[in-house]
């Protein structure tokens, strides 16, 4: 069960679970940029960067598998499929939808929670090329992470409807 931060019963919760909590809230959010957007508002470029809404959940699924299988498993970026750099992981396909973007997200989600279900917030896995981390650290880089994409998925969204509204008004 997902507690809200601002839930009593989440204050009392493991460490565990509020970790897991408040990257599961980020990670809804992250998904929800998306709800009701069309394929080519959620591709549309507002700012020179690489950064659409788009392209910031396909990067989120990018991090999920650098975080929860590379660092996991050891396998090679090109192995799990993924590019090489974080860069490269905003760049769109012409093939890439809402739809097929966010599925990704929600599968790569799951299976980041299934890596980490037997391992303990102490327990340390060893793939990652900064060497031996311990999945608390983890759990909080991803939190900080996709946060902060949460932030900029809220900018790009207002920008996108506000275009939206001011081309029907």
């Amino acid at each position: 069960m997902t507690h809200s931060h601002h839930d009593h019963d989440g204050f009392a919760a493991p460490l565990r679970q509020q970790l897991e909590d408040f990257l599961d809230q980020h990670r809804e959010g992250l998904l929800a940029s998306l709800d009701d957007l069309t394929d080519e508002e959620a591709r549309r470029s507002l700012v020179p960067s690489k950064t659409t809404l788009l392209g910031l959940v396909k990067h989120a699924t990018f991090v999920e598998l650098v975080w929860f299988d590379e660092a996991f498993t050891g396998r090679s970026r090109a192995e799990i499929g993924i590019p090489s750099g974080p860069d490269e992981s905003f760049d769109l396909e012409p093939e890439d939808t809402v739809e097929s973007v966010r599925a990704a997200y929600a599968a790569a989600i799951a299976a980041s929670r299934v890596a980490a279900a037997p391992l303990g917030v102490d327990d340390v896995v060893t793939g990652n090329r900064r060497g031996a981390l311990p999945l608390r650290w983890i759990y909080l880089h991803m939190i900080r992470e996709i946060a902060q994409h949460c932030g900029h998925a809220d900018i790009l969204r207002e920008q996108v409807l506000a275009a939206r509204d001011a081309s029907q008004g």
